[in-house]
């Protein structure tokens, strides 16, 4: 197994792609042992072609922005075969603000394997770690001390080795390990990859584009409320009772509108 540290991935504060990473969002998934095209299908992907370097994957996904004037959670992924540790490995870079990586997707992916995700929302920012093995999530994080999944604690003794520190000592001022860099160090100690500058520019992307989720089918909503002097409101309303108060509510406003005189007599 590789020893290496968050200072191994201090490069990534002075990399052009990871700085548009930072700034945009992104997903980076490692896959073992699945082929990059059965990867995308897996991803639901619809076939795309094969673009060189991380530059036209990055303009293809602007130019997949532009050709929409709302909102389309769709995204390309970009995936590619690199050796690692235990055979060879799909690596998948996707500029898609962080999301795009869907729970599905990853339990089908690390089903019989392993599958390791980091990722960054962008200007919030949100940045998350999960470890898939076997279709399940052993251990995910936001912050290193606040883990969560079926092994939340598996990992701690490779997280102190690369660099995280688990105390939740507020008052600690010893010096702070930069985490974007301990969790690609820590991505590298579950995959035998190591991910480098060069490596994400060069590579020979075989892309694929992920359509957006569709929307669930609602059946409810809930408002819940707490007042600055503790009192809550809490109330469940069924889509019925919703839809049954909207359609009162046009009802009444294509009503004609009655005036009144003086005289009239009260209704």
């Amino acid at each position: 197994m590789t020893s290496v540290t968050a200072d191994d991935y201090a490069w990534i504060r002075s990399s052009p792609v990871f700085r548009h990473a930072l700034q945009t969002g992104y997903t980076l998934t490692s896959v073992r042992g699945v082929a990059p095209e059965e990867v995308l299908r897996r991803m639901e992907a619809e076939p795309q072609d094969v673009c060189l370097g991380v530059d036209t994957l990055i303009e293809r996904q602007g130019e997949l922005l532009d050709a929409t004037d709302y909102w389309d959670e769709s995204f390309l992924a970009g995936a590619f075969s690199v050796p690692g540790e235990g055979g060879d490995w799909t690596l998948v870079l996707a500029f898609d603000g962080g999301g795009g990586m869907r729970s599905r997707f990853l339990e089908a992916l690390s089903a019989g394997g392993r599958a390791v995700v980091h990722s960054s929302n962008g200007g919030k920012p949100i940045h998350l770690f999960h470890w898939y093995e076997d279709g399940v999530l052993r251990t995910t994080f936001e912050w290193p001390t606040a883990r969560d999944g079926s092994t939340p604690d598996d990992l701690n003794s490779l997280m102190r080795e690369v660099g995280f520190d688990l105390s939740d000592d507020e008052s600690d001022t010893g010096t702070r390990v930069d985490t974007k860099a301990a969790v690609l160090a820590l991505a590298e100690r579950l995959t035998g990859v190591p991910v480098t500058e060069e490596l994400l520019r060069d590579a020979e992307y075989r892309l694929g584009l992920v359509p957006e989720e569709p929307a669930e089918e609602w059946t409810g909503v809930v408002i819940d409320i707490t007042d600055a002097h503790g009192e809550r409101f809490y109330k469940e309303v069924t889509r019925q009772e919703v839809e049954t108060a909207m359609a009162r509510a046009r009802a009444e406003a294509a009503a004609p509108v009655v005036i009144r005189g003086p005289s009239s007599s009260a209704p």
